[in-house]
């Protein structure tokens, strides 16, 4: 049976012209234009040594539950409390951010298809700031230092809420992620959160085929722009290049790819589920799209999340 999979899907590909598995460095899958190429490479080394240095947490299976906000909870407020719980095969895994580094272990919150906040703290309650009237999706997931998304079952969660007579105002620019300071010894610790922009959920199906983007996001440079990370959550899918499951019986499993393109230019793929690491960046503003498509190349609609385009900036 499996055999009989992989010879229908291998017709499909090429009938369609795939190309090559991103997640294998070749040169084959350079993206240029005047004065950029790119190319994937390997898990840059300064990472590598990181997850030397972490023991077995890599290795781990966080479980994430959002405990607030409910499901299906209306919210008469525009200031969203978001209440996440961890547990599972931990090894050692806590989100908690290094003073000296602004960095660590931290989980992404994703409010609609807006890009994803840095939760550190988890003893303490993450505020999404001037969320607007109407309903919203939230996506949360448990991800490593360097924003590598952890991707074992139950560590992705979402839920859908209501805001209601909030008095969000829409006009009103977003802030930067306040973290967790004391003003002095008499004050409380500031929430970690964000003022969020104006939004609203797509229609989205739980139980359909569901692409969350994750990186890349915001502002590369020094080491940090040599090689950048694409890493996303991937729900209810199986890519082309991974082992699918074999039902015992019905019809055969559906098979995805991921689509990206860099700058509007050629679109590539990525066949299995994991991070890529592209090198070859110029400095300035680029945009990323990222789709997930069949294998015909049609993109797989679930309330607009399944495409979605970021810009990033590269300093050098």
């Amino acid at each position: 049976m499996r055999s009989a999979l992989l010879i229908i899907f291998a017709l499909l590909m090429a009938a369609c012209g795939s190309a090559p598995n991103t997640n294998q460095s070749n040169n084959a899958n350079a993206v240029s234009d005047a004065n950029q190429v790119l190319s994937v490479v390997e898990r840059p080394q300064r990472i590598k040594d990181l997850m030397a240095a972490r023991g077995l947490q890599d290795n781990a299976a966080p479980t994430l539950k959002i405990v607030e906000p409910k499901a299906d909870a209306t919210i008469t407020s525009s200031t969203v409390k978001v209440k996440i719980e961890l547990s599972g095969d931990l090894k050692g895994y806590m989100p908690h951010m290094d003073e000296a580094t602004k960095t660590g272990n931290h989980v992404h919150i994703i409010l609609d298809n807006q890009p994803y906040e840095a939760y550190y703290n988890i003893a303490q309650e993450f505020e999404l700031r001037n969320v607007t009237d109407g309903e919203h999706t939230l996506r949360a997931f448990p991800s490593r230092p360097w924003h590598e998304a952890y991707k074992n079952a139950g560590a992705f969660q979402m839920v859908k809420f209501t805001v209601k007579n909030g008095g969000a105002d829409a006009s009103k620019p977003t802030t930067t992620n306040t973290g967790n300071t004391m003003a002095n010894s008499n004050t409380a610790p500031t929430p970690e959160g964000k003022a969020m922009q104006s939004s609203t959920a797509g229609d989205v199906d739980p139980t359909k085929p569901l692409l969350t983007y994750s990186r890349p996001k915001g502002e590369y440079k020094g080491a940090d722009a040599d090689a950048i990370m694409i890493d996303f959550w991937l729900t209810n899918a199986t890519l082309a290049g991974d082992d699918p499951p074999i039902e015992k019986s019905g019809p055969v499993p559906s098979l995805y790819r991921v689509r990206y393109s860099i700058d509007g230019r050629e679109p590539k793929f990525i066949d299995k589920w994991g991070p890529i690491w592209l090198a070859g960046w110029t400095a300035g503003k680029h945009s990323i799209t990222f789709e997930l498509v069949d294998v015909d190349g049609k993109v797989i609609d679930n309330g607009g999340y399944n495409s979605t385009m970021r810009e990033i900036t590269v300093t050098k």
